[in-house]
């Protein structure tokens, strides 16, 4: 079966749980987008990911890209349907109108992604990048270039790529040895090469904008040292920049998206921002594209669970234990989804995917309130909220997308170790999602040890506390969570006391914290999930995966909080030890 979004559980998350039409109207720019024009948008998008991608996601794996003299071919049908994405004009959703966008909030463009990438992963890279690279432009570039570049971009007739990692250096980037020599007309000469550029060639669009992390002359040693340099494939004059592909990796997964080693021959490209600033024009497009990223990890775990749940709904094996008799007719076995293990694995993985998207769209509204508040100190909130969650997000929705997908193909047993369910596919596809866009161990570091620590824990306290004061503690599900959080406040101070004595010690238990903090923020969403008005059929619908995170999920938090207290007792016994005289030892 193919991946068929459905509209009303996002609508559900963001209306009654999240209240996002009201939250939206208050922002100037979306005064106007009440509850219909967002409902209106979302029917519209799910009826053309179910129509035009989801088709052909099988035959993009199966066939894949194809490499020959320097050029990429896509699978079939995937340049039709990128161009009817084009056409639709869904590139450009949350892109300024003046731009080409349609001016939407970014939880919109969000929720799209997340269904592009549950129903064909593949494709979806193609234009993954390109709300990433639109920001960045439009924050860094000159005007010349936004001029030249930026509406191309923001409708996605030019995809764009993000050129960062080479041979040597994976995600150390301040090893990057890519050059770029200024010449007298202010462009620049690029020498070097990149590897895993995600659509560094293809035959989707004929212009690609390449966004490049070199080093310009003299610059000094370091991420302090690099700039970013727009390099495209067609130079404004149309003729082609010495920009090339020289292969595609042969993949785990992923097959319908080329993965290119590039190789840039004194190309012609132009300054992004300043000198030397370059990671910091970077990072905007990085932090987008995260977030996506966390996206994709919940749209393959919810196309992985729609298998998996329709499979267990019509496949029958054995006598179900606790089943009733009488209601089991004439059949010799009972369907498997009466089987309490696989009801165990499905309604987990359901639990996550709802309380998942809670979170998700929360921080794409919050995309829209820094960008758009007209309170400054409403817009520094919503700043926080991103730069602590993104990373949570990031790491813990795709760790969950595989080993989740990887539980889901349980359900089949041994159909879904073969190609024809589909679930074997997904399972592959969303093994990269941990890896790139910074590793989930290089998350886990950036979140503990560059944005908790440094203040002493102030902001994720700031975060931690907004959470609790939205619930109700009369509820005995609310309180509970209120007492997760302050743990998890507690945790934060316990860390950094350690860490004093050991700074090795919060990379250490980065993971863990990380984890934590998703489970903490999983039981809030939940919370809320619970509170929300809801019909009846809803509430039935939900009963299964709430009980299944109280009992299976939530668990785990305590877990880790155990794992992370131990390590930092450890530190504090080494360091005691250490202070102790010898002769009293």
């Amino acid at each position: 079966m193919d991946y068929r979004p459905r509209p009303e559980d996002s609508r559900f998350i963001l209306n009654a749980v999240l209240d996002a039409p009201s939250r939206l109207r208050a922002l100037a720019p979306f005064a106007e987008v009440d509850e219909a024009l967002q409902a209106q948008v979302l029917e519209e998008a799910a009826r053309f990911v179910a129509e035009a991608v989801a088709p052909i996601n099988r035959g993009g794996d199966e066939i894949g890209c194809r490499f020959a003299n320097g050029e990429v071919a896509t699978p079939p049908g995937f340049r039709a349907a990128y161009q009817a994405l084009v056409d639709g004009g869904w590139p450009g959703l949350s892109a300024a109108v003046e731009d080409g966008g349609q001016g939407l909030p970014a939880v919109l463009e969000a929720i799209l992604y997340e269904w592009l990438s549950a129903a064909n992963h593949g494709l979806t890279m193609a234009p993954g990048l390109l709300h990433g690279a639109y920001a960045c432009l439009k924050h860094h570039g000159s005007d010349e270039l936004k001029a030249r570049y930026l509406s191309k971009i923001a409708t996605g007739e030019w995809l764009a790529t993000m050129c960062l990692t080479e041979a040597h250096a994976g995600s150390d980037l301040g090893q990057v040895r890519t050059r770029a020599v200024p010449q007298a007309d202010g462009s620049l000469r690029v020498n070097g090469g990149k590897i895993f550029i995600s659509g560094g060639e293809h035959d989707l669009t004929p212009n690609i904008v390449h966004l490049v992390l070199c080093r310009m002359p003299d610059a000094p040693a370091g991420p302090k040292g690099l700039s970013l340099v727009l390099v495209p494939k067609l130079q404004p004059d149309g003729t082609r920049n010495a920009v090339h592909c020289e292969r595609i990796e042969e993949k785990m997964g992923l097959h319908g998206s080329p993965t290119c080693t590039m190789r840039f021959d004194d190309a012609t490209g132009w300054l992004v921002g300043e000198p030397g600033r370059g990671l910091a024009a970077m990072f905007v497009m990085m932090n987008a594209a995260r977030l996506h990223v966390a996206l994709q990890g919940i749209g393959l775990l919810d196309a992985a669970w729609q298998k998996a749940e329709a499979y267990a709904a019509e496949r029958r094996q054995m006598r179900a234990p606790g089943a009733v008799p009488a209601s089991r007719g004439a059949e010799a076995a009972d369907l498997i989804a009466e089987h309490p293990a696989i009801r165990r694995i499905l309604d987990t993985q359901r639990a996550w995917i709802d309380g998942a998207r809670t979170l998700a769209y929360r921080s794409a509204l919050m995309l829209d309130v820094a960008a758009h508040d007209a309170d400054p100190k409403a817009r520094e909130r919503a700043q926080h909220w991103c730069s602590l969650v993104t990373p949570v997000l990031k790491a813990a929705c795709t760790q969950q997308a595989f080993h989740g997908a990887s539980e889901c193909l349980q359900v089949f047993g041994g159909h879904g170790y073969v190609r024809e369910w589909g679930i074997e596919q997904i399972v592959r596809d969303a093994r990269v999602t941990m890896i790139y866009e910074g590793t989930n161990e290089i998350q886990a570091i950036d979140l503990l040890v560059r944005k908790v620590l440094p203040d002493g824990g102030a902001a994720m306290s700031a975060v931690l506390l907004e959470l609790r004061d939205a619930l109700d503690a009369s509820r005995e599900a609310d309180a509970d969570v209120q007492r997760r959080l302050a743990q998890l406040r507690y945790l934060g101070t316990t860390i950094a006391m350690a860490a004093h004595a050991n700074p090795v010690l919060s990379y250490e238990v980065a993971d863990d914290y990380l984890r934590a903090v998703m489970l903490a923020m999983l039981a809030w969403a939940w919370a809320r999930i619970d509170a929300a008005e809801a019909t009846p059929a809803e509430r039935a619908a939900r009963a299964g995966p709430a009980a299944a995170l109280r009992r299976w999920v939530l668990p785990e938090f305590d877990m880790r909080l155990a794992i992370v207290k131990r390590a930092c007792e450890g530190v504090a016994m080494t360091h005691d030890a250490a202070k102790t005289p010898a002769a009293a030892r």
